[in-house]
């Protein structure tokens, strides 16, 4: 590019180029900022398109962009701000709905009626959990506690004995003894 010769502004900073450009409003200073990062953009495309042409054409479609960026903001590092710029495009480029994926609906996927209720076995089992808590709730008073304690609570024997005041044989006792009482009480044995 011959005509970049002509300024001399490939010794000047970043700073230096962006105000010549906002002050003239002349492309060439901004061709030549551009062009010490376009590798950067054309990397940062490349890494969210994975194909050459595409992250070619974004490096152009970004220097387009900005002629017009750069003039509304106040830039600082504009390395920075260039690859915030490229990933915020690229971005925006998957985003748009033309790269979106659309899958084609079927009913097969769809939720049968009959499945929207419960199932036999569902209702058993919440049966189940009922009968527990109702037979838990008719054992005598230091076994239902030291049942709830063990296992609902997930607190070992020497924890319980502790909370309880009972001596850790005697806690035992109780949770074995609940344990059966429980199991009778659900079979319907012990009523």
């Amino acid at each position: 590019m011959n005509f970049l010769t002509n300024i001399s502004a490939d010794k000047k900073t970043d700073k230096e180029l962006i105000l010549a450009f906002k002050e003239s409003n002349d492309s060439r200073y901004l061709s030549i900022l551009y062009q010490r990062y376009m590798d950067l953009v054309f990397g940062v495309c490349f890494k969210y398109f994975k194909e050459a042409e595409r992250s070619k054409d974004a490096v152009m479609d970004i220097y387009e962009e900005l002629h017009y960026k750069l003039r509304s903001h106040e830039v600082e590092n504009f390395k920075g701000w260039l690859h915030t710029l490229a990933r915020n495009f690229c971005l925006m480029q998957l985003r748009s709905p033309k790269n979106l994926k659309t899958t084609e609906f079927s009913g097969d996927f769809m939720q049968s009626i009959e499945n929207t209720h419960l199932t036999n076995e569902a209702f058993e089992k919440e049966e189940s959990f009922l009968k527990l808590e109702d037979c838990l709730k008719r054992l005598p008073g230091d076994q239902q506690k030291t049942i709830e304690l063990f296992f609902l609570q997930k607190k070992c024997y020497n924890e319980i004995a502790e909370m309880t005041g009972h001596d850790w044989n005697k806690v035992r006792s109780f949770i074995q003894n609940g344990k059966r009482n429980l199991k009778l009480c659900i079979e319907g044995k012990n009523k």
